[in-house]
């Protein structure tokens, strides 16, 4: 008897673990594969190339001592590395310019775009 009690508790424990289990990968691991990217908008300095260059840029290239000398964090200093092809050169990881950010994951290819846009729009404090 003992052991068909041992027996059901075992069959349900692995039916209950089974029941429990949350097969839905999509819900779980978004991917950003099939996110869009909208650049069809003017994009916004303020609204979206500040929150990028705050999470990716600043954390190095502000304050007395940025890396590299090259310091961002001001419109004015952004706009300068901007048209000079250095900010887009880095963050492509494009050959002959130091990819950035250093030891951090690269733009997505949305950003790069967005930053792009940006760029071609000829960089507008907005």
């Amino acid at each position: 008897m003992k052991k068909y009690i041992s027996i059901l508790i075992l069959f349900f424990l692995v039916i209950g673990f089974h029941a429990c289990y949350y097969d839905k990968a999509d819900l779980l691991y978004p991917s950003t594969v099939n996110m869009v990217c909208d650049t069809s908008a003017v994009i916004s300095y303020a609204g979206k190339i500040i929150p990028l260059f705050q999470q990716q840029c600043y954390g190095c290239h502000t304050g007395t001592a940025p890396s590299g000398n090259i310091l961002m964090g001001t419109y004015a200093a952004d706009k300068a590395i901007a048209s000079n092809g250095k900010l887009f050169g880095s963050i492509s990881h494009t050959a002959g310019y130091s990819a950035m950010p250093k030891g951090g994951n690269k733009f997505t290819s949305c950003q790069i775009a967005l930053v792009q846009k940006w760029i071609n729009e000829g960089l507008p404090n907005n």
